[in-house]
């Protein structure tokens, strides 16, 4: 497996590859956990897939197989910033206002969502290796930015896997349970550091269609 990087400028030099992941988000999102956010048939994207996002995806034998995307804290697109902040802000429906204590504004910080990876990796040991790169990938991109942290919104149980990838996570917020899918979601935070001594998951494996650091990204009515 291996891993590339890159923003909407740069997409056109890496194929079909941004289509696949945002196919694969919708399979599994969609199609999987019945989510409603935006999608045609083919693919899942929202107002967060714009100038201002960074993508780490992994590839297999040429085909994509996992993948996230990021941004800074400081990023704004229209009337929108970034996830946990418009949800702070009351913009999104199904998360909570009170999902982080602060929202943060700031080149230090960056913001990871949409998660994703395939079910055609059949193995522990491969799921744990995609991740891992999809993580490595997004940290190289902050920190080429300035970053310091990375904040997300993960099933709770994914605080001990990120530390069994070599990533120190910890959670900063409550959680609340989301409900399109009934699974519980809490904010975490993580260093954007180059991860040492990683170490496979075991006391919590990664399902066949892994999701973490998600968001339900929809518009809240307008209030008039």
């Amino acid at each position: 497996m291996e891993k590339i990087t890159f923003n909407l400028t740069a997409l056109h030099k890496h194929g079909t590859a941004f289509f696949e992941f945002l196919a694969l988000r919708k399979r599994f999102f969609v199609d999987q956990l019945g989510w409603d956010i935006p999608h045609d048939d083919d693919v899942e994207m929202d107002q967060y897939d714009n100038p201002k996002a960074y993508y780490s995806l992994v590839l297999k034998d040429g085909q994509v197989v996992g993948g996230m995307r990021a941004m800074a804290t400081t990023a704004q697109w229209g009337s929108h910033t970034y996830m946990l902040r418009d949800a702070v802000d009351g913009k999104l429906i199904g998360i909570p206002a009170d999902i982080i204590p602060h929202a943060e504004v700031t080149p230090n910080v960056w913001e990871a969502t949409r998660v994703v990876i395939s079910e055609q990796l059949g193995t522990q040991a491969e799921r744990s290796q995609c991740l891992g790169l999809v993580l490595d990938g997004v940290v190289e991109q902050a920190t080429a930015q300035g970053a310091t942290e990375i904040i997300a919104l993960c099933p709770p149980v994914f605080a001990r896997t990120l530390r069994q990838l070599g990533y120190p996570a910890k959670i900063i917020g409550e959680p609340y349970t989301n409900l399109h899918d009934d699974r519980r979601y809490v904010a975490m935070a993580m260093p954007a550091v180059r991860r040492a001594g990683a170490k496979p998951p075991r006391a919590t494996p990664l399902p066949k269609s892994t999701h973490m650091m998600q968001q339900q990204a929809v518009h809240a009515p307008a209030k008039i």
